[in-house]
């Protein structure tokens, strides 16, 4: 299945920047984008590297420390939920994109993608349709992406208890919606959706 990245370091195409980003589809919390290179994205080491969705919390820290520890450079960006409204979820995270890209020790040959290319962005990029799980790169950078942003929601949990956000990380549940009905929104939640939207304008 890891096709992708091999026939472009056969191609002497190196190196190769995998992106990805978590929390699109919650409703509080920021967004947050990852770009990875990795030395060799078919190093022993990185054999447990897998879509973040497909690994436990507990498995997607320890890799987190792995792939701090052989990546070749690393970038995170950080978009707070006000400029998720201002800008739109989309504009917000193609931006947060290009940041992360350019914010890379090393200037990547080529630019893997999980579903969206990179408008703009001004290096060879291609969107790989499920990228997360054929790209080891893009991997890389969904758990890079989802711990960095889950550490970030269980600070905001302190702040704001009442929300359960350690819990749901911000994205609705019935839990979740309950809490808003009981309480409404707080500075972290996004007003650009439609959820949150409603609550406010009730």
């Amino acid at each position: 299945m890891k096709v992708i990245e091999q026939l472009l370091i056969n191609a002497g195409i190196a190196p190769i920047a995998g992106v990805d980003e978590a929390g699109r589809g919650a409703c509080a919390g920021p967004l947050v984008i990852a770009a990875v290179i990795l030395h060799d994205p078919f190093a022993p080491e990185l054999s447990a590297v897998r879509d973040s969705k497909e690994i436990s919390e507990k498995k997607r820290e320890e890799i987190f420390e792995l792939i701090q520890l052989v990546a070749a450079s690393i970038s995170v960006v950080i978009v707070p939920a006000s400029e998720v409204d201002s800008r739109g979820v989309h504009a917000a995270n193609l931006d947060g994109m290009r940041r992360a890209v350019h914010g890379l020790e090393q200037t990547p040959a080529y630019v893997l993608t999980d579903g969206y290319a990179i408008e703009g962005l001004g290096l060879p990029n291609l969107a790989v349709w499920k990228g997360d799980q054929v790209v080891v790169s893009i991997s890389a950078a969904s758990i890079i992406a989802k711990v960095t942003r889950d550490r970030i929601m269980r600070e905001m949990d302190s702040q704001f208890p009442e929300y359960g956000f350690a819990g749901h990380k911000g994205y609705i549940t019935a839990a979740h919606a309950d809490a808003l009905n009981t309480h409404g929104t707080c500075i972290e939640h996004r007003r650009s959706f439609s959820n949150i939207a409603a609550l406010i304008h009730k």
